[in-house]
C-alpha cells in the first residue's frame, strides 16, 4: 500500500531501497531510479562547487514537484539528498579521508513519471529568476545499481571510516562478494540543521559475486 504524508507520496517510507538499520549490513536489490544529478570535486565542507551544486538541485526538484501536483495530480515529498563518492585512490576516501581528493555526484531522486520535457521546463523556469550558478550542470538520468549492501550510520560523517572498513574488509569478502560500483550515501537528516552526532545516513555499496578472476 502506498504510504502518504498529507496526501503526498513519501518515497523514503515506501521504497525498500531507503530502509536500513544501524549495526546491520543488509543486501538489497535496488531498482533503477531516476535522479537529478550534478558532479563536482573536492572537500564538501569547503568547496564552493558543492554549495553551488546544492543550490542548483533543489530549485529544479521543487519546480518538478509543483508541476507534478498541478499538471498530473500526483504530489510527493522531495526525497533526501544523496551522493556518490569516489577517489582515484579509494584509500583517500575509506582510510585517509583526504576530502580534497574526493570526486562526487550529488543526487535528488524524482519519480519515474517525470520526463525530460518536464525537466527542461523546470530548468527554464528555475533560470528565469535568480539563476543558480550551476544550473546548466544539472541533468536528469537513471542510475542502475542493482544488488547492494547497505547499513544505517548514526553520527558524524567523519566517523564513517570504521563502518566502511567493516563493510569493505569484513562483510563483503566474508560473503564471497566484491564492490561493483560507486559508494553511495543517502542523507536522511538535513546536515545543515542536525547536530553531527545525530545525523542519520544510509551507506550503500553496489556488489557482485567474487568469481576470483
Amino acid at each position: 500500500m502506498t504510504r502518504k504524508t498529507d496526501g503526498k507520496v513519501d518515497f523514503k517510507k515506501i521504497l525498500d531501497a531507503y530502509q536500513a538499520t544501524r549495526g546491520r549490513f543488509r543486501i538489497v536489490d535496488v531498482p533503477d531510479m531516476q535522479y537529478l544529478m550534478i558532479d563536482g570535486h573536492g572537500d564538501p565542507n569547503t568547496s564552493p562547487a558543492f554549495t553551488a551544486a546544492v543550490e542548483a538541485l533543489y530549485p529544479v526538484a521543487y519546480k518538478l514537484k509543483f508541476a507534478s501536483k498541478r499538471d498530473l495530480g500526483r504530489d510527493y515529498v522531495v526525497p533526501p539528498l544523496e551522493g556518490l563518492w569516489w577517489a582515484e585512490d579509494m584509500a583517500a576516501f575509506t582510510v585517509a579521508r583526504d576530502k580534497s581528493r574526493w570526486d562526487w555526484t550529488l543526487l535528488l531522486m524524482v519519480p519515474d513519471w517525470i520526463d525530460q520535457t518536464m525537466f527542461a521546463t523546470a530548468v527554464e523556469q528555475t533560470g528565469a529568476k535568480r539563476r543558480p550558478a550551476r544550473l546548466d550542470d544539472v541533468r536528469l538520468r537513471t542510475l542502475s545499481e542493482g544488488r547492494c549492501v547497505q547499513t544505517l550510520h548514526v553520527g558524524s560523517f567523519d566517523d564513517e571510516a570504521g563502518v566502511l572498513a567493516r563493510l569493505h574488509h569484513g562483510f563483503i569478502p566474508d560473503n564471497g562478494l566484491r564492490p561493483a560500483g560507486t559508494h553511495h550515501e543517502i542523507y536522511l537528516s538535513d546536515f545543515r540543521r542536525v547536530a553531527p552526532d545525530e545525523q542519520r545516513t544510509i551507506l550503500r555499496q553496489p556488489i557482485t559475486f567474487d568469481t576470483g578472476v
